[in-house]
């Protein structure tokens, strides 16, 4: 179905009540494979971080990573959940290239932790609690990568290349129990549960969570009931979705096309679905099967996990601050509105706002430049902000040459735009491009006498006390000296030269 086919999205929300179900998948950021002492370090040829474990073949053993299940019950205190006492692997048997043991190693109905749920608060400041179902440990799959054709997919491709560096990496997939209620507001809920999921995963520290490099990533499922009704419709699953703002685009896109084909009189097919950056689309890709056809069964290879009571009290004990309450407290600190503490979460800055004002920024300055010119910049290059190539450290130094008097807010951007293209660090780039504040007295004396000459009317206007009026005379200044004159002190020389004195 094409997007002119969908129902506008007011229509579909008249007769239907959305119903989400979230599945987030969280590469953990352990330095071994979960199930083999595999490397897991980013970068290497294709290939060489593998071993017989990782690699499926016969006769190979797999032991438990200890940091994986730590991880995964700090995740699930976080969260709000239970941690069981005992609990076993299971095999998720399927076929496909990228799984070269034919099957992963999960957890079915024994997972992990059980029974939570997540506070997360939208735009307004109202607050909607996401329960959650379980979130159990698993491993990644190998990548694929399709040559050929136009979609970057297997349809169409001539051959494909089989890295299998990723086979084994662990993950926890978190996954929510249905989220009914939201109504309209449903992309908006799912897109801020993710954002206060990623917020959380990075306080524990147990993975960076950067959703373009893949290590966090949301299946979106969806489906409609009519108004008034209790039974759920059938679901579609959107895979994959890497972004906060794809996460709620692929909502809101779903909610029209299941309201388009029901509206039609069709019937919604169970599938997996892809999602297209570029017109916020999504197209049909497999059949979705049950769980039954997974044909999952307890881990032989693997004695079951049980973590003592002792040990969960401790690492509950070892939470740290979590961002809500975080949040509620630099917001306080900060002086800043409800509002613009979501913006900042919603660009996913706070972090990095707080690594610039340690770099020595005044808060103010560090959020205006992270929300303001690099917000910006990365909704542009559509990437997120910390994976710009600009560290707070550089953005703290560009604020210090600003209030030095080095640098106006306009030749500012023009430095960090310089550090964003490579050209080096903020000082490297003053001075490569020319852009230092000209407050020397004797530069600016031409500028200034040629726009008194130019604009005698606003010089009589000044004498005359109306102070105001010398802002025309600076914006001239300020063409002449293409925005390098120190402004302030053009003001005053226009006084002087006027032999005027502002109250």
């Amino acid at each position: 179905m094409s997007v002119i086919d969908l129902v506008p999205y007011e229509e579909a929300l008249a007769s239907y009540d959305p119903v989400m179900g979230l599945e987030v998948h969280v590469e953990l950021g352990t330095k071994t494979k979960m199930f083999c002492g595999c490397s897991t370090a980013l970068g290497a040829e294709p290939n060489t971080q593998v071993c017989p474990t990782c690699l499926g073949l016969p006769g190979s053993l797999p032991v438990v990573n200890a940091t994986g299940v730590e991880s995964a019950i700090r995740i699930g205190l976080a969260l709000n959940c239970e941690i069981a006492e005992w609990c076993r692997f299971a095999r998720k048997n399927y076929f496909y290239p990228d799984m070269p043991k034919n099957f992963q190693t999960s957890q079915y109905d024994e997972p992990i932790a059980f029974n939570g749920y997540l506070d997360v608060e939208l735009e307004d400041g109202e607050v909607f609690r996401v329960e959650i179902e379980r979130a159990h440990m698993e491993e990644d799959t190998g990548k694929s990568t399709h040559v050929g054709g136009a979609t970057g997919r297997i349809h169409g491709a001539e051959y494909s290349l089989l890295d299998y560096n990723r086979a084994g990496i662990p993950l926890i997939e978190i996954v929510t129990k249905p989220i009914v209620g939201a109504g309209d507001r449903a992309p908006e809920v799912a897109r801020a549960y993710v954002a206060e999921l990623r917020e959380l995963i990075r306080a524990l520290g147990v993975s960076e969570a950067r959703m373009e490099m893949g290590q966090m990533r949301c299946d979106v499922n969806l489906s409609l009931m009519p108004k008034g009704a209790t039974k759920f419709g059938t679901r579609s699953e959107t895979k994959n979705v890497n972004s906060l703002r794809s996460v709620e685009r692929a909502a809101r896109f779903e909610i029209q096309r299941h309201a388009a084909v029901l509206d039609d009189g069709g019937t919604i097919v169970q599938e997996t679905r892809h999602f297209h950056e570029d017109n916020g689309s999504t197209t049909s890709g497999r059949i979705k099967e049950e769980a039954e056809d997974y044909r999952y069964f307890p881990e032989p290879d693997l004695v079951p996990v049980a973590p003592s009571r002792e040990w969960v009290e401790q690492l509950r004990g070892e939470l740290p601050e979590l961002p809500r309450v975080r949040r509620q407290r630099l917001q306080e600190e900060w002086g800043i509105s409800a509002t613009e503490m979501q913006s900042a979460l919603n660009a996913g800055a706070i972090d990095l706002i707080l690594a610039t004002i340690d770099a020595g920024a005044p808060a103010d300055q560090a959020r205006k430049w992270w929300l303001g010119e690099l917000a910006r910049r990365s909704n542009e290059d559509g990437v997120e902000l910390a994976a710009l190539p600009i560290s707070p450290a550089q953005v703290a130094k560009v604020s210090a040459l600003v209030a030095e008097g080095k640098l106006n807010d306009k030749l500012a951007r023009q430095v960090i735009e310089g550090v964003l293209a490579g050209e080096g660090e903020p000082d490297e780039v003053v001075a490569k491009r020319g852009l230092a504040v000209v407050s020397d007295d004797s530069a600016l004396g031409d500028a200034i006498d040629a726009a008194l000459a130019a604009q005698p009317d606003v010089a009589d206007k000044i004498r005359s006390g109306k102070f105001a009026a010398a802002g025309a005379l600076v914006g001239a200044v300020m063409k002449a000296t293409r925005g390098q004159a120190d402004a302030a002190r053009v003001k005053e020389l226009i006084f002087e030269k006027l032999g005027v004195t502002p109250e």
